[in-house]
């Protein structure tokens, strides 16, 4: 099966690197989150974070987009348009620290960054305040700072405007519409780094079935199981991917 990669990855590896995407897509059809915070800490001691963070993108990209038409007619459009405005420089940042600092070092900031963000969901806050366009576009930088270094941008978006006065229905078409946005600056930027290769795109079609395969169980799961429970579940997951993804343990998956 590796004959076929130009990736330098055992069969054990590629075995790992899509059952991982499949509980990743499953979490994120499921809860709408962790999805990211699951794979990138794992398929990172795989494959390397420079080949991983942009491997999500791309399944991710290829896999979401009939969620943007409903999500552009229900989302607070101009309110969307001020967090992605944060983004616009939060995305090349981020790209920056991917393609110029160090293999290892990226690695163990992508799992401090996990672990933060895992803290941040677990403790249930949210921002009660009100959305002031500064204030939103701070937001977007941040988010857009961790899409660009390791596609985990998600929980401070959604932490913000889970606590604003907006529907549950707006928060989800928000949610959707930015991250389409943030989504094509990601690809922009990665692409004028040179971090969008062949290899890349040889790895999201092996492992973009599996992820596929996990957002449709997922949501499937979502009307069946207890949300709760599922979430702790997706907690204990993220928690275990940020260990096994430490440099300290490579000699685990490899």
């Amino acid at each position: 099966m590796n004959e076929f990669l130009s990736v330098d990855l055992s069969t054990g590896g590629i075995v790992v690197l899509v059952v991982v995407a499949l509980v990743a897509g499953c979490a994120r059809g499921f809860s709408g989150f962790g999805g990211a915070l699951i794979f990138v800490p794992v398929a990172s001691a795989l494959v390397g974070a420079k080949l991983a963070v942009p491997l999500l993108l791309i399944v991710d990209i290829v896999l979401t987009p009939g969620l943007i038409p409903k999500a552009w007619r229900n989302a607070d459009r101009p309110n969307v348009g001020t967090m992605a405005t944060g983004a616009v420089l939060g995305v090349p940042l981020g790209t920056y620290l991917l393609t110029h600092m160090e293999g290892t070092t990226i690695r163990w900031g992508i799992v401090g960054i996990v672990v933060v963000l895992l803290a941040l969901l677990m403790s249930g806050w949210r921002y009660h305040g009100r959305p002031h366009a500064s204030l939103t576009a701070a937001v977007g930088l941040t988010s857009g700072l961790f899409s660009g270094a390791a596609q985990v941008g998600g929980p401070p978006v959604v932490a913000y405007w889970l606590g604003g006065n907006f529907t549950p229905q707006t928060v989800r078409a928000n949610i959707v519409l930015y991250f389409a946005i943030s989504s094509v600056l990601s690809v922009a930027s990665y692409l004028i780094a040179g971090i969008l290769t062949w290899e890349t795109v040889e790895l999201s079609l092996m492992i973009g079935p599996a992820f596929a395969l996990g957002l449709f169980s997922g949501a499937r799961l979502f009307t069946l199981a207890n949300e709760i429970v599922f979430r702790r579940i997706c907690y204990g997951l993220i928690a275990g991917a940020a260990i096994i993804g430490l440099p300290l343990l490579d000699g685990v998956l490899r």
